[in-house]
């Protein structure tokens, strides 16, 4: 399993967090998703070998925010 921990911008409420954790969290091969608002951050457990951090990104650019 391999470990990600991504700068995001935008994300500000609850429905936020939601919107990233269910869209990353639907991924094939994602294990965990964890938001954390204040930082901006979303750290992802994922297999590198069912899914890419390309792949991860976009599912959270999808969902309308930044990804550094």
């Amino acid at each position: 399993m391999e470990n990600v921990t991504l700068n995001v911008k935008g994300m500000s409420c609850g429905h936020c967090v939601k919107a990233v954790e269910g869209s990353v969290g639907a991924l094939a091969g994602v294990e965990q998703v964890k938001v954390n608002l204040e930082a901006g951050q979303v750290d992802v457990v994922f297999d590198q070998d069912k899914v890419t951090v390309d792949q991860i990104k976009e599912a959270i650019d999808d969902q309308g925010y930044d990804v550094e």
